[in-house]
């Protein structure tokens, strides 16, 4: 078993590699503010842990993060399983999020695909379907950023191959956006 002191250090190593990344963080959150600004809507995806962290972002904007401020138009595709059952039975489990994102999604709409490894296909096939409509792409991934890092318009890639420690990077950098786009939309 790894001991909690090696956890905390590679945790802290984590973050000192996205440290290096700040200018690139505040640039892709004022893409979202400035999408959020121009009355358009923020979709996220992802799956398992990073399912969560999409629906943990959404909410973040449209409750609220920090800062008392109107609800934002962000959408987590993770959490309607009439849905998600429906076109994993209908059209195959690759085609979950890209389905939603034909049925919902707008040119000038972002959709940001979360994920660790950077190949998960269906969210490749989101991205796809998303780039497609002229929605624009994020990605928020891990590793080296897998074959999403080429197809999204926009990456950010916490360059760490253990899956906790981009997990805990990924939440990291949506509570700075988040905080961003409370700054951005305060009353």
């Amino acid at each position: 078993m790894t001991s909690i002191s090696d956890i905390f250090a590679a945790h802290f190593s984590a973050i000192h590699e996205l440290e290096v990344q700040t200018e690139r963080i505040r640039l892709l959150g004022e893409l979202l503010s400035t999408c959020l600004r121009q009355d358009h809507r923020i979709f996220l995806c992802g799956n398992g842990g990073s399912a969560a962290d999409a629906q943990h972002i959404a909410t973040e904007m449209v409750c609220r993060f920090e800062t008392k401020r109107r609800a934002l138009p962000a959408i987590a595709l993770t959490t309607d399983t009439s849905a998600l059952t429906a076109i994993g039975n209908d059209f195959g489990y690759e085609q979950v999020f890209a389905r939603q994102v034909e049925a919902l999604a707008r040119p000038g709409d972002l959709l940001i695909g979360i994920s660790t490894s950077g190949n998960s296909a269906n969210v490749i096939a989101a991205v796809k379907q998303a780039n497609a409509m002229g929605v624009t792409t994020l990605g928020l991934l891990g590793g080296k950023g897998g074959k999403l890092r080429e197809l999204t318009q926009h990456a950010l890639v916490v360059p760490n191959d253990v899956t906790a420690r981009i997990q805990e990077c990924h939440i990291l950098v949506g509570h700075i956006w988040c905080a961003m786009i409370d700054a951005a939309f305060s009353e």
